[in-house]
């Protein structure tokens, strides 16, 4: 089955409600050149305000899923039977904050939300001042167009939650990021490319563009395959739709001809889950 991908590289200014005219712009596109799947970056709609230490003002920027946004987007897909995934901050009934991602049908359902497990803390990542680490675990959503993940950002340096979504049946995993110019961002592709080789999946990187305060983040949005090649890269400065065809029968040819996943020894790997 083929798979039309796209992945909208955005960036963000002070005028939210512009920032989501944007996408549903971004949206519309996408169904026009036939894709079934967009992805946006994370806090697409919004500043990147974790470059700065707790302020709690921005806490006002969180909203519920489903809420407002979410809502937007559902009306979205369901008229254009489109996945769509976007990436916002929540705040939980239980007051609690996240960085998610609502993952919405093409019947305009919410399927479901990943909230980032991982929570980095680093001069202009002050994230843990912001949020709580995710509760959603690692779900895999099945829709029309293939199986899909989403690992948020820091979460793809961890083989741990790759692993385990390959293993539960993803054939793409969308990761939505905000990478900045001065990440060694050549070793980031290289990471990306080695798990999409050893999973044998697709993996669709968004980042954000454009200069924000004291941080320039890089693009370079890029989608590789099962083998590790990458099969698209967008530009680094400006924003772009990038548009990729995924062949998903390509997931279940190599793992028949690298049987990575058949010769795993799960128990020789208990050290990787017990302190």
């Amino acid at each position: 089955m083929n798979t039309r991908i796209a992945l909208g590289q955005i960036s963000a200014s002070d005028d939210i409600d512009a920032n989501i005219q944007k996408g549903e712009a971004f949206v519309k596109e996408a169904v026009d050149k036939g894709a079934r799947i967009i992805c946006f970056p994370e806090l697409c709609f919004t500043k990147f305000f974790p470059q700065y230490p707790l302020d709690t003002n921005y806490y006002e920027l969180a909203e519920a899923i489903p809420g407002p946004t979410t809502e937007r987007f559902q009306k979205l897909a369901q008229a254009n039977e489109i996945v769509i995934i976007i990436n916002l901050y929540e705040k939980t009934e239980d007051g609690k904050y996240f960085d998610s991602s609502p993952v919405i049908g093409a019947d305009g359902e919410l399927l479901g939300k990943v909230q980032m497990n991982h929570v980095a803390q680093e001069p202009l990542f002050y994230e843990k001042d912001y949020y709580h680490p995710g509760t959603t675990g690692n779900p895999v959503f099945k829709t029309p167009f293939g199986n899909i993940a989403v690992a948020i950002c820091y979460d793809r340096h961890f083989s741990e939650q790759m692993r385990a979504l390959t293993l539960d049946g993803a054939e793409i995993i969308f990761i939505p990021q905000a990478g900045i110019k001065t990440n060694p961002i050549k070793g980031y592709e290289l990471e990306m490319q080695g798990t999409s080789f050893a999973n044998q999946i697709y993996i669709a990187l968004v980042n954000r563009t454009g200069a924000e305060d004291q941080m320039e983040f890089a693009g370079g949005s890029f989608v590789t395959d099962p083998s590790g090649e990458f099969i698209s890269h967008a530009g680094e400065e400006s924003e772009e739709m990038l548009i990729v065809d995924c062949d998903l029968d390509l997931v279940a040819k190599l793992r028949e001809d690298r049987p990575f996943l058949r010769d795993r020894r799960p128990e020789l790997y208990g050290r990787l889950i017990n302190e």
